[in-house]
């Protein structure tokens, strides 16, 4: 196992929509959070309020900036809020895959002079269509 030292070249695909041409300038994978504290404070308590991690945890929205082509627009409509199997793939091959959806697809300004780019924000939902249950799943190259 060794550390990535480039982030180039992260890419984010979807399972539903492979065939999407988006391409990724930048990939926000997402983070993992436990959802804060429960607050465990009673009237028992003599000094200190207490509190306990949560059972539960989450992973937070995913982001990429991508360049575009607008002959796909139709294609990214459809892909709004279909939540399916989304894998990214570190510049090392390994995997992590995920179920979300893609949330937002918002073009930038297209300027003279640069490549038109959109932000993108996906966010996981941790369960199949079906509603089942599911973890992300990391695979080393």
């Amino acid at each position: 196992m060794a550390r990535i030292d480039d982030g180039h070249s992260t890419t984010i695909t979807f399972a539903s929509y492979d065939t999407v041409l988006l391409w990724e300038k930048e990939v926000t994978p997402p983070g993992i959070e436990g959802g804060g504290a429960n607050d465990t404070t009673t009237m028992l308590n003599t000094a200190w309020r207490t509190k306990a991690p949560k059972k539960l945890v989450s992973l937070t929205d995913a982001a990429m900036t991508v360049a575009y082509d607008p002959a796909f627009l139709d294609d990214v409509l459809t892909m709004i809020n279909e939540n399916q199997a989304i894998t990214i793939t570190f510049p090392d091959g390994s995997t992590w895959v995920f179920y979300g959806w893609l949330d937002t697809f918002v073009p930038n300004a297209c300027v003279e002079g640069e490549q038109p780019i959109a932000q993108c924000t996906i966010i996981p939902s941790n369960q199949m269509s079906s509603g089942t249950e599911v973890a992300p799943v990391y695979s080393a190259a």
